[in-house]
């Protein structure tokens, strides 16, 4: 029989009401990035960046060799936050101020930790919204990268109390002088050949539209291999049971590094991500739909680096094909758009 005052083994994972300001959250579990993970994340999107994919492209870059891509850095990170931050979550609401402070290697292990900035219940009692800043860092203890999320969580009772509610003051953007560029690189001998395109940063010009063209339907097995590749464990994309229509809803970041995939055609030489100013997972994704991609050129600035420029970009991923202002007259997102992200991205200029 069991007795009523032996505490459970497993977890139910954080409601609202778990949540302070000022809790630093230390996730399990540490993982080290084996050079197997960079194969693994090239055949679940069609990522073609040069100096990703070949140490000799990057050594000619001032690299050591090829880093880890950006992206797979932050879906390690953003896996061991999910079962303190997400798992209960209903929806992932929005990204600020992430920035990629140094290149993750092969070999390197990555653990994550969240500090707890904001709160807020919301009026039906039912789910909170909580703003987490989340590190990742490396054996050494150094930030690899960190970034600002914020969730909304399941109440486990909606007549507690509620928190005073407190909203962090976010930057809409970060400025170019807050980007970190890795020691050594350097695009005095870039190759655009290699690289796939011609287009340098003083090809673009503020305001211009790049219709990515191509697009690629979202396969389930693809879906399900990511997120336990990542270990992102949120209920919702694994278990249809979990949705009254029965099925998995596809891990956003799924969408994102799809997204980024197909903006090479048009964007080759925007090498790497190095600043994440904002992102909203418009409307649901589910297996069978197409994705297809489009960008906005929000800004380009120069950096304290000779040959390196900073191009800051808006990634917008659609079910519909439709490239153009994704929200209505009201300012809500139209039905085909999935993925609106604001990001900055290193390119020779």
């Amino acid at each position: 029989m069991k007795d009523a005052h032996v505490p459970p083994k497993t977890s139910a994972g954080y409601f609202f009401e778990d949540y302070r300001i000022g809790q630093v959250i230390r996730h399990a579990a540490p993982r080290t990035i084996g050079s197997g993970e960079r194969a693994l994340y090239h055949a679940l999107y069609p990522m073609r960046h040069a100096l990703y994919s070949s140490d000799a492209f990057a050594q000619a870059c001032g690299l050591p060799a090829a880093p880890m891509d950006d992206l797979l850095a932050f879906h390690v990170v953003f896996g061991k936050t999910v079962p303190d931050v997400s798992l209960n979550a209903r929806a992932n609401l929005g990204y600020a101020e992430g920035r990629w402070r140094r290149p993750v290697w092969p070999g390197d292990t990555l653990r994550a930790e969240s500090e707890v900035i904001g709160l807020k219940r919301n009026s039906n009692g039912r789910t909170g919204i909580v703003w987490v800043r989340s590190r990742g860092l490396n054996q050494r203890d150094e930030t690899v990268l960190d970034y600002v999320r914020w969730v909304m969580v399941k109440t486990r009772d909606a007549n507690a109390p509620a928190p005073e509610t407190v909203i962090p003051d976010l930057s809409p953007a970060l400025a170019p002088g807050d980007l970190h560029i890795p020691d050594g690189l350097d695009f005095g001998a870039y190759d655009t050949a290699l690289a796939g395109e011609p287009h340098r940063l003083s090809d673009y010009a503020v305001g211009e539209v790049i219709d990515h063209v191509d697009g690629v339907t979202i396969e389930e097995a693809e879906h399900m291999m990511a997120t336990r590749a990542w270990q992102n464990t949120s209920k919702t994309h694994f278990d249809g049971t979990m949705r009254d229509d029965g099925k998995r809803l596809i891990y956003g970041g799924h969408v994102i590094s799809m997204a980024r995939a197909l903006s090479f055609n048009g964007l080759a030489n925007a090498q790497m991500i190095v600043g994440l100013n904002g992102g909203a997972h418009a409307n649901p994704c589910f297996a069978g739909d197409t994705i297809r991609a489009w960008s906005e050129v929000l800004e380009t600035a120069p950096t304290d680096r000779p040959g390196i420029g900073a191009i800051r970009l808006r990634l917008v991923a659609t079910t519909d094909g439709s490239v153009g202002e994704p929200k209505d007259a009201d300012g809500a997102y139209r039905p085909g758009i999935l993925l609106d992200l604001d990001y900055w991205a290193l390119m020779p200029s």
